[in-house]
């Protein structure tokens, strides 16, 4: 390597550390307000949670949270995808409508956190009640509209954020670079990629800026998201967002080389994750790669097992307990997926899967 390629490395390196160290601070200044203004996950009058796992080390979640921007950079230099730009940081206006919008419903997810109130949305979803499965009736995070309103699919990308201290897209990215790995040497052109929950298409539109003609889709049962995805993804005119849920997709069989699943998983009654996992199978060709990226589980990180546990605490996740014992493995085994890599990415797990048969 000459010296220009060195200098150029190390510039690239620290305008990468500013701009991630810029959005961390700008959503931890939000997390930390909202914890603020929140009454904390005890209820009063309560015992304190206790996790049964022990006390998290701290220490162990920062060097798992400077890992994921070491290999973050790494992945950029090693050109599985181009180094990330944040628009809405850029647009300072909208950037500040989101964390107003965000500090403005604190109070409303407090009061569902206080009174236990996870099935609100029951009572305001109406038309079209009978489609939605009751286990998706629900407000997932005490999130205000659950999955159902379009102020609740705007301000999603700020609330995982801020939950996540700014690393949400970088541990997305770490599924970008299993993509890139899989379309080495292959035609966009001719592979098609299928994303399971796509929510509001924020990683699907990331997909698409790098690889414009991939043949991809995007599914999800949410009404308000599907609306907001396909508005983020038009400059894609071939893009279809289909507003299905994932344990019956309306797709072919054998028809999909890749399916990607992000922070699914941990949402689903165990039922209905073995389902949708029978019907990935079911929609990916022979020698078809299957990306399941979620919340990390027991044992990945045994110093931290006891900060998982108070996920479910403070937060409404009614899946989420059962998920962390969850041995997607041997679920994915017997569907016909075989194991092939685990990473992990922070506080995500990444696991590729291929269907051999």
């Amino acid at each position: 390597m000459g010296v220009f390629d060195i200098v150029a490395r190390t510039a690239g390196r620290a305008r990468y550390a500013a701009a991630q160290g810029l959005r961390s601070a700008w959503y931890g200044v939000q997390m930390s307000a909202a914890r603020r203004r929140a009454s904390g996950f005890d209820r009063p009058g309560e015992p304190a949670f206790r996790p049964s796992k022990g006390t998290p080390d701290l220490a162990a979640l920062r060097r798992a949270y400077f890992e994921l921007f070491l290999k973050d950079r790494l992945n950029v230099e090693a050109g599985l995808y181009p180094a990330p730009s944040d628009v809405r940081l850029k647009d300072l206006p909208k950037a500040l409508r989101s964390a107003r919008a965000f500090r403005e419903d604190v109070e409303e997810v407090d009061r569902r956190r206080l009174e236990r109130n996870g099935t609100e949305i029951r009572q305001q979803v109406m038309d079209g009640h009978n489609r939605y499965p009751a286990y998706y009736l629900q407000n997932f995070h005490y999130q205000s509209g659950g999955w159902f309103t379009e102020d609740s699919a705007d301000l999603y990308d700020t609330q995982v954020e801020a939950l996540f201290t700014g690393t949400a897209d970088a541990m997305r990215r770490a599924v970008l670079a299993e993509i890139s790995r899989e379309l080495k040497g292959r035609d966009q052109r001719r592979v098609s990629l299928l994303d399971v929950a796509c929510g509001n298409g924020r990683f699907l539109s990331q997909v698409m800026q790098v690889y414009p003609r991939l043949m991809a889709s995007g599914l999800d049962l949410s009404p308000t998201y599907t609306d907001a995805a396909r508005a983020r993804l038009k400059p894609w005119k071939h893009v279809e967002i289909l507003h299905e849920a994932a344990e019956s997709m309306p797709i072919e069989n054998a028809g999909l080389d890749m399916v990607v699943s992000i922070f699914l998983f941990h949402e689903l009654p165990p039922r209905v994750r073995g389902q949708v996992i029978s019907e990935v199978q079911r929609v990916l060709k022979p020698g078809g790669l299957f990306i399941l990226a979620d919340s990390a589980q027991f044992g990945d990180y045994p110093e931290l097992d006891g900060l998982l546990e108070y996920f479910p605490h403070g937060f409404h996740e009614p899946y989420y307990k059962d998920y962390l014992s969850w041995n997607a493995n041997s679920v994915c085994e017997r569907a016909g997926l075989v194991p092939e890599t685990r990473s992990l990415a922070f506080l995500t797990k990444i696991s590729t899967f291929r269907r051999v048969l």
